[in-house]
């Protein structure tokens, strides 16, 4: 890379997102309305979810490398309270809506449809990153599913509105991991970590309008959108579980260490005892509430 070319790299990667400011700055809007209309356990879990994204997109852009043992610990923390999270919180009012309906198959079949939705989405967004494009491919897949994933805590909140604060926190865990990734990305493109700003925001935009709508107290269907979200996030957990093999994200980062194929059998250990550690917080955080 010649001199002009790599300044030409860093002003790109300096250069302010003006999509992830209208982002932030109609989550600001939506944050009044939401506030006045009494949607505040979302409007909470929004704002937690574009802090941690933003934090961990800042640490991202500013790191000189991508530490492994970080970004394994980030990913297992986020997939083990993700996990634990849907368990206990999701499947059981899924079910246990399906049974009032008459049968709890109702909310097996959400959980189905939940996680091949979750997988199919996942699967064609990845297929982006093999086309040529205008566009930040990670910044569309991230934004992406940032919005779809506030559609499911909106209609969550909107339907069992007495859910507290630790469901919807647990679920969006992973935004500060997802972001440092994110952003360790855009940076070696050298584009601009503003942009996941949008993203950061997603969930916001999505959930706050959604939580202020009028859902059917229906047993049936509310069995189904359980199921669903129980679903979408067990997918996402488990695609946040740390992969410390050949060809994975984490196996990229490592090949630019020495000693590398020690270095991720060593990470191998970190994966098991950071996924333990994010389950068990969640199961005591459960306990101390």
């Amino acid at each position: 890379m010649t001199a002009s070319e790599a300044s030409g790299v860093t002003a790109m990667s300096r250069r302010v997102s003006t999509s992830g400011v209208a982002g932030v700055g109609l989550l600001v809007a939506l944050t009044v309305a939401g506030v006045s209309m009494g949607v505040r356990k979302v409007t909470i879990i929004a704002w937690v979810a574009f802090a941690a994204m933003a934090v961990g997109a800042w640490l991202g852009g500013r790191v000189a490398s991508t530490n492994p043992y970080r970004l394994v610990w980030g990913y297992g923390l986020a997939s083990g309270a993700m996990i634990t999270s849907a368990a206990m919180f999701l499947l059981p009012q899924a079910m246990g809506l399906g049974q009032a309906a008459g049968s709890p198959r109702l909310g097996g079949i959400g959980v189905a449809a939940g996680i091949a939705t979750g997988y199919s989405a996942h699967t064609i967004a990845h297929r982006l990153t093999h086309v040529d494009t205008s566009y930040d491919v990670t910044t569309l897949e991230i934004s992406a599913h940032a919005l779809s994933a506030g559609l499911i805590i909106g209609l969550v909140y909107a339907s069992m509105p007495g859910l507290g604060l630790l469901l919807g926190l647990a679920i969006v865990s992973h935004k500060g991991p997802a972001g440092y990734a994110a952003a360790r990305r855009l940076s070696r493109r050298g584009k601009s970590v503003t942009a996941l700003l949008l993203p950061a925001a997603g969930v916001g935009l999505t959930a706050i309008p959604m939580a202020m709508l009028s859902v059917p107290q229906d047993p049936a269907i509310n069995a189904v959108v359980f199921g669903f979200a129980s679903g979408i996030f067990l997918h996402v957990a488990m695609d946040f579980l740390p992969k410390c093999e050949a060809g994975s994200e984490i196996d990229e980062v490592v090949q630019l260490e020495e000693g590398s194929h020690h270095l991720l059998d060593e990470l191998r250990t970190h994966a098991v005892a950071s996924t333990a550690v994010g389950v068990v917080a969640v199961v005591a955080a459960w306990l101390l509430v």
